[in-house]
C-alpha cells in the first residue's frame, strides 16, 4: 500500500481560499464554527482515516461481503467504523441540532467524506447511506418518525438505505411493481423485491431502516403513482424492543469492485408480514426521493474524485521509488555505466502523473463548488437561494459524471505508470480501478446524466441555468485577467464559452422542431464537451488564488504548493482543453448515425 491517499493541504486550500467557506460561517446556522474548528474536524477525520479506514482497504477487498445461511456477513471492521463515525458525529454532521446533528457546513462534511473515502471508499458507504435515509425522514416524515428512527441512525446503532431498483425495472422507476396496501392502523402492508441495495443487509447494526418506493393500491400509473415508505428490517414494538418485519436478504451481488460493501437483493413481505409507514405526501415519493438522489449524485462525484486522489498518490510514490532507464538528456541512454534514473524523471511519466493530478484535484474543486451551493441554499432566502439552486441544478449532472468518467481514466493512467506491477494484486492500482468503475453507474448512468444536462438543465427556464454558469465562468476570467501570466488561459476559457453558445444554438433548432432524437442523440458527447470546460473553469480559479497568494506573499501553504497549482492549470489547458474541439466537431456533424430510421435497420 502507498503511504498517502489524499492531501489535507489541498482540501484546506479549496475550502478556505478557493471556495471561501469562511464567509459562510458568519451565518446563524454555522455560527458555532470558525476556520480553526473546521480544520480541527478535518484533521480528526484524517486521523480516523489513517487508523481505522486505510489500513483495512486491501484486506476488506480480499475478504468481501458474503451471503451465508440467509444473511449477508461483512468484515468486522465495518461495525467498528460505524460506531466511531457515530461517536464523532460524522454520520449526522450536517443535520440540524434538534435531530442530533452538528449543523456542519456541507462543504466541511464533503471534505471529511472525501478524506475517509480516499482512505477506504466502500467502507464510507455504510454511514453515508444511513445519513441520506435519515435526511429523508427529517425532511418529509412526521416529528414522531424523526424521533423514532433518526437518533439511532445518526449515532451508528441503526443503518439506512434507499430502495429504488427492482429486477424488472432498472432505472425506469415508472415500472416498479412493489405494492403498499393501507391498513386500519395507518400502516401499509408491503410486498416487493429490490436489487442493488448498497449496505442493504449486514450484521454490524441492530436494525436497518429502508426508505422504500412502492405503489399504493389504486395509485396512478407511472412515476405519478409512487409513494415513499419507511420499511424497517425490524419493527419497533411498544416497549421499544425489536421484532422481525419480514424483510429478508435473498442474496448479495458479488461485484467487480467495492467488494467490502454489501450489495443486497432484498425481499419484502414473502410471509405477508411486512409493514411500512408513509413518508411525506401520497404519490409524491419519487419527488421526495430525488432530494436524496441529488445529494447522492454529489457524493458519487466526490467518491470518484477521492478514489482518483488515492490512485494518484500511489502512482506518485511508485514513480518516486522505481528506477528504470536513463535520462535522455544526459546522452547516456545506451551507456549502462550510468545509473538508472527514477521513472518520475521521464517526461511521459510526468505527463501521466500531471493528468492524474489535474483530474483528481479539478474534480474535487468542482465537488466543493457544488457543496458550497448546497450551503448557500441552507442559509439564504428569496433570489439568492433561487440563484444558488439554479446553478446547483445545472452543475449536478457534471459533478456526478466528470469525476466518475475521467476519474476512471485517471486511475487507468496510474495503472499504466506502474506497468506490469499495476496489473498485480500486490499493488493497489488494480483495486482502485475496480472500485471506481461503478461510479459511472451509481445514481443514474452517464447516459442518464447527459440527457439530464442537455435535455433538462441546459434548457430549463429558457436557459437560465446555463446563463448562470456562464456568468460564474466570466467572473473567474475577469479575476484571472488581473495577472499577466494567467491572461492567455483566461482568453482560452472565454473562447470556449463562445463555443458552448455555438453548440447550443445548433442543437436547440432540433428541440424547437420537436425532433428530440436529434437534439439528444449526442448528449454524452455534449457532457464531455461541457464538463471539460467546467473543469477548466475550476483550474483557472485555483490558479488565480494561487497567483494571488504568491504575489501578495500571503501564503498559508508553501510557495511550491501554489506554484504547482499554476503549473497544473497550464497542463490542463494544454493537454485537456483542446479535446473540446473534437467533441464540438462531432456534435456539429449533421449525420445522425445512431438514430434508428427503420425497424429493419440493424447494428451488425
Amino acid at each position: 500500500m502507498a503511504d498517502k491517499y489524499c492531501s489535507v493541504e489541498n482540501i484546506k486550500f479549496l475550502l478556505h481560499e478557493v471556495h471561501d467557506l469562511d464567509s459562510l460561517l458568519d451565518s446563524e446556522r454555522f455560527q458555532d464554527f470558525d476556520a480553526e474548528s473546521i480544520d480541527f474536524i478535518i484533521d480528526s477525520s484524517k486521523d480516523l482515516g489513517d487508523k481505522e479506514f486505510f489500513p483495512y482497504y486491501q484486506e476488506m477487498d480480499e475478504k468481501p461481503a458474503v451471503f451465508k445461511d440467509g444473511e449477508i456477513l461483512v468484515h468486522p471492521q465495518v461495525k467498528n467504523v460505524i460506531q466511531k463515525s457515530g461517536e464523532m458525529g460524522l454520520i449526522g454532521g450536517t443535520f440540524d441540532a434538534e435531530h442530533g446533528g452538528m449543523q456542519l457546513p456541507f462543504m466541511a462534511a464533503s471534505a471529511t467524506g472525501y478524506i475517509l473515502t480516499a482512505a477506504n471508499n466502500p467502507l464510507v458507504m455504510y454511514g453515508g447511506l444511513t445519513a441520506g435515509a435519515a435526511h429523508l425522514i427529517t425532511s418529509f416524515g412526521t416529528k414522531e418518525q424523526s424521533e423514532m428512527y433518526v437518533p439511532k441512525m445518526l449515532n451508528g446503532e441503526w443503518g439506512g438505505t434507499m430502495c429504488l431498483t427492482e429486477p424488472q425495472a432498472g432505472s425506469s422507476l415508472s415500472d416498479i411493481t412493489s405494492a403498499a396496501i393501507p391498513q386500519a392502523d395507518g400502516s401499509y402492508k408491503i410486498t416487493g423485491q429490490k436489487i442493488f441495495i448498497s449496505s442493504g443487509d449486514h450484521q454490524c447494526v441492530d436494525n436497518i431502516i429502508h426508505l422504500f418506493l412502492a405503489r399504493i393500491e389504486g395509485a396512478p400509473a407511472g412515476t405519478k403513482g409512487i409513494s415513499l415508505f419507511i420499511v424497517p428490517k425490524k419493527r419497533i414494538k411498544a416497549d421499544g424492543t425489536l421484532e422481525s418485519n419480514d424483510v429478508k436478504a435473498a442474496g448479495d451481488f458479488q461485484k467487480l469492485g467495492q467488494r467490502a460493501n454489501a450489495t443486497a437483493h432484498l425481499s419484502f413481505g414473502e410471509e405477508d408480514n411486512c409493514y411500512g409507514w408513509l413518508v411525506g405526501t401520497e404519490n409524491r415519493g419519487l419527488a421526495h426521493m430525488f432530494q436524496m438522489m441529488n445529494g447522492a449524485r454529489i457524493d458519487v462525484g466526490l467518491n470518484a474524485a477521492s478514489i482518483a486522489s488515492a490512485a494518484y498518490y500511489a502512482s506518485l510514490q511508485y514513480a518516486q521509488e522505481r528506477p528504470q532507464g536513463r535520462k535522455l538528456s544526459t546522452g547516456g541512454r545506451k551507456d549502462v555505466s550510468q545509473g538508472q534514473t527514477l521513472i518520475i524523471n521521464h517526461p511521459d511519466v510526468r505527463r501521466m502523473l500531471l493528468l492524474q493530478k489535474a483530474v483528481s484535484e479539478g474534480a474535487l474543486s468542482l465537488c466543493m463548488e457544488a457543496s458550497r451551493l448546497v450551503d448557500v441554499q441552507s442559509i439564504t432566502e428569496g433570489k439568492e437561494k433561487a440563484d444558488a439552486n439554479l446553478l446547483l441544478e445545472m452543475l449536478t449532472p457534471i459533478v456526478k459524471t466528470y469525476p466518475s468518467e475521467m476519474g476512471r481514466v485517471s486511475v487507468s493512467t496510474g495503472l499504466q505508470i506502474l506497468g506490469g506491477y499495476g496489473f498485480c494484486l500486490d499493488f493497489p492500482l488494480q483495486q482502485y480501478y475496480r472500485d471506481i468503475r461503478i461510479m459511472a453507474l451509481y445514481e443514474g448512468t452517464t447516459g442518464i446524466q447527459s440527457l439530464d444536462l442537455l435535455g433538462r438543465k441546459a434548457t430549463a427556464q429558457n436557459g437560465k441555468g446555463l446563463m448562470a454558469l456562464m456568468t460564474e465562468v466570466q467572473n473567474a476570467i475577469q479575476a484571472a485577467n488581473t495577472y499577466d501570466e494567467l491572461k492567455p488561459y483566461a482568453k482560452i476559457l472565454g473562447g470556449k464559452m463562445k463555443e458552448v453558445q455555438e453548440v447550443m444554438q445548433y442543437l436547440i433548432q432540433y428541440a424547437m422542431k420537436g425532433d428530440y432524437d436529434k437534439f439528444l442523440a449526442d448528449a454524452s458527447i455534449f457532457m464531455e464537451f461541457a464538463s471539460t470546460i467546467v473543469i477548466g473553469w475550476q483550474w483557472l480559479k485555483m490558479a488565480t488564488k494561487s497567483k494571488e497568494a504568491l504575489v501578495t506573499g500571503n501564503l498559508t501553504q508553501s510557495a511550491e504548493f501554489y506554484e504547482s497549482k499554476v503549473h497544473t492549470m497550464k497542463f490542463y489547458f494544454k493537454y485537456e482543453m483542446p479535446k473540446t474541439a473534437s467533441a464540438k466537431e462531432t456534435i456539429l456533424n449533421p449525420e445522425f448515425l445512431t438514430i434508428l430510421e427503420s425497424e429493419k435497420e440493424l447494428i451488425m
